[in-house]
């Protein structure tokens, strides 16, 4: 990952961005695209000649019907690197974009490109331990202790060795669909904050799932 976050730094002054309103990737996630328009099939070729780097982003509410121009994007981005690649025969792409960090956008360059561009501010988070975290991960386990046992498994398998804010991102990638949400999260800079969150959104989720029952004639 560290090799990544220098990849995403030095591609920053430079950053392709791709808009995609129903797709919020978040740092630590990913996000399989299949890759069709001209304009797109074109980034992908030159991030692939190049450095495998570019962003997703969401545009400004209200902006949605004007993605086949150019729409007005909302600063933050959560950049990503090219991990799974798959060219098919009529220049068509599937492929898996790996999150890596949130950037925020300081300007964009003047289209040269069938794409766009822009100059970018990366936002990596800073390591932090806190009760924030052991509220979340306390939270994690009662969820997992109300779920089936494959679906707790999961949720053990992604979260090992996450620590701080990556918790967070990661618990979100994997439990919430709703694009609203994720980008909320996304756009939560403030590591204690953004587990908080987190951390009510688990609770009020495992409040919902009633607990196994016991098998009968066993003792408590």
């Amino acid at each position: 990952m560290r090799d990544a976050l220098e990849r995403v730094k030095a591609a920053a002054q430079r950053l392709k961005v791709f808009p995609l309103p129903s797709a919020v990737l978040l740092p630590g996630g990913i996000m399989p695209l299949h890759i069709f328009e001209p304009r797109y099939k074109a980034m992908l070729k030159d991030a692939m000649d190049t450095d495998g780097v570019f962003a997703m982003a969401q545009v400004v509410p209200g902006q949605e019907d004007h993605l086949a121009g150019k729409p007005e994007l909302d600063p933050m981005l959560c950049v990503g690197v090219v991990s799974v690649h798959e060219h098919l025969e009529d220049g068509r792409s599937n492929m898996v974009l790996t999150g890596v960090c949130r950037a925020r956008i300081v300007t964009e360059h003047s289209q040269s490109k069938a794409y766009r561009e822009v100059v970018a501010e990366v936002l990596p988070d800073a390591p932090y331990e806190g009760e924030e975290e052991a509220a979340l991960r306390s939270a994690i386990f009662e969820l997992m202790a109300r779920v089936p046992n494959e679906v707790g498994q999961r949720i053990a398998q992604v979260t090992t060795g996450a620590r701080g804010g990556a918790l967070a991102d990661i618990i979100v990638g994997s439990l919430v669909s709703d694009p609203e949400r994720r980008f909320e999260v996304l756009s939560q800079l403030d590591v204690p904050a953004r587990l908080s969150a987190v951390t009510s959104d688990l609770i009020e989720l495992a409040s919902r799932i009633k607990p196994p029952r016991k098998p009968e004639g066993l003792l408590n």
